[in-house]
């Protein structure tokens, strides 16, 4: 280990065969020192859930990838971040990273993200962190110009600091750098799903449903919001926080009959 290297923990919601968070760890490697621990299976939408009416398993993986510390974890996205800090590594981390997940996590969808969940787990933790997602879920998808906006990001975080409490949620049009437009600094979109149930019966006669929908952009082209960046060929940038009070509410709560 290199005492004046950052250290740097790398977390997705793919798993940790995934090509995202492959592409992830060779950009956080260029920076330090990195440990990965992330799902042994995929864990997409997962939340910020975490495992505690069961055991947590940790198994050593061996890539030729020039890093040593690389685990597979048998819990959630969070609980990976957790064992991480609390378990396994050396000391606390200078920086988690999160992805490169296959798939949009804009808008709402940073409630349901697992990628978003590791991120906000390390920033409850006091910890600068950041979820990079690809707008693309295709097992081929190019992550090229992702890395590079990966590397970016990372430099400024290790230059400057993070907000405190805050996390990072960086979404990435699908495409070349070329066809990029730059960098949005956004507010989280309004939208939504609209969603339906699939009904469906296995081979032997029993029903099962399997959830779809369409996502909904309620912004207009004017506002400075992820989905409408998105949508223009940016790159969207949101600073999320944990704390979830809606503090613009709490003077009229206070004028109830309670």
């Amino acid at each position: 280990m290199s005492p004046q290297k950052p250290l740097i923990l790398v977390v997705n919601d793919d798993g940790i065969q995934a090509k995202g968070i492959r592409s992830l760890l060779e950009v956080a490697k260029t920076f330090g020192d990195v440990y990965v621990v992330a799902p042994d299976s995929p864990q997409s939408g997962m939340g910020h859930a975490i495992t505690i009416n069961s055991f947590l398993r940790l198994d050593h993986q061996e890539f030729e990838n020039g890093v040593e510390h690389e685990y597979a974890c048998s819990g959630t996205p969070a609980d990976c971040v957790k064992i991480a800090i609390h378990q396994l590594l050396p000391r606390r981390p200078d920086l988690v990273v999160s992805g490169i997940n296959h798939g949009s996590n804009e808008s709402c969808n940073v409630i349901y993200s697992g990628t978003m969940s590791a991120a906000v787990e390390a920033a409850i933790e006091g910890i600068p962190a950041v979820g990079f997602s690809l707008l693309d879920y295709s097992e081929r998808a190019d992550f090229s110009y992702s890395q590079e906006i990966a590397k970016q990001v990372i430099t400024e975080i290790l230059a400057k600091g993070m907000p405190k409490d805050i996390c990072l949620n960086v979404n990435i049009p699908k495409g070349k750098k070329e066809d990029s437009k730059g960098i949005k600094i956004c507010r989280q979109a309004r939208g939504n799903w609209t969603e339906s149930f699939d009904h469906r019966q296995d081979p032997a006669g029993k029903d099962y449903y399997w959830l779809t929908g369409k996502f909904e952009n309620y912004e207009t082209q004017d506002d400075v919001a992820d989905s409408t960046a998105l949508a223009d060929g940016f790159v969207s940038i949101v600073p999320i926080q944990f704390d979830l009070t809606a503090h613009k509410a709490i003077n009229e709560l206070k004028t109830w009959n309670l």
